[in-house]
């Protein structure tokens, strides 16, 4: 997480609550809160923000396992994966893969996204070890797994959303259960 924004808000009154935006850490507090209750606010926003993405990010050897056993279960026998990898600096793609090596790098961005969403990353990556283009094939292996248009939809809507500065606070004020005090 490499940067804080805080936003305030008059409607807001009594709520603090946090997000994740890409690599932003998003605080909402109300317009009325001190700057000393707010770096409070935001220390705290930032720490409990970390622990959760350190439990819900899946070790690079968890993630090698997951690959495998996803590459087991939807690709032909024979895929070969020689690493897989978190990479802190993908910004612009959600992964790669080398297929001389068979190495995948999979971006530190998709941590916490829906484990579907991730699975969908890691499979479309190791589908390039056997099709290096996107082409009619690529897409029939891929097809296999039953969550890739969905997880497509949803990957497409992140980017989209980054391009265009969609974001903010939704209209009810509701954040993800757990980030609102």
């Amino acid at each position: 997480m490499a940067r804080v924004e805080v936003r305030r808000s008059d409607r807001r009154k009594r709520t603090i609550s946090a997000r994740l935006d890409g690599d932003t850490l998003v605080v909402f507090v109300p317009a009325s809160l001190g700057r000393r209750e707010e770096e409070k606010w935001v220390r705290q926003m930032r720490e409990r923000m970390e622990s959760r993405l350190r439990r819900s990010r899946p070790s690079d050897e968890e993630l090698e396992a997951r690959t495998r056993s996803l590459a087991a279960k939807y690709l032909p026998k024979g895929v070969r994966i020689r690493s897989v990898r978190w990479s802190d600096n993908q910004v612009k793609r959600w992964g790669s893969c080398s297929i001389e090596t068979g190495d995948i790098r999979v971006s530190s961005r998709l941590r916490g996204m829906p484990p579907w969403v991730v699975d969908y990353v890691l499979l479309h990556e190791a589908t390039h070890t056997i099709f290096a283009e996107h082409g009619n094939e690529f897409w029939t292996l891929l097809s296999a797994y039953p969550h890739t248009e969905r997880a497509r939809g949803f990957l497409q809507g992140i980017d989209y959303a980054g391009a265009h500065e969609v974001g903010g606070e939704a209209e009810d004020g509701c954040e993800e259960p757990g980030d609102s005090y």
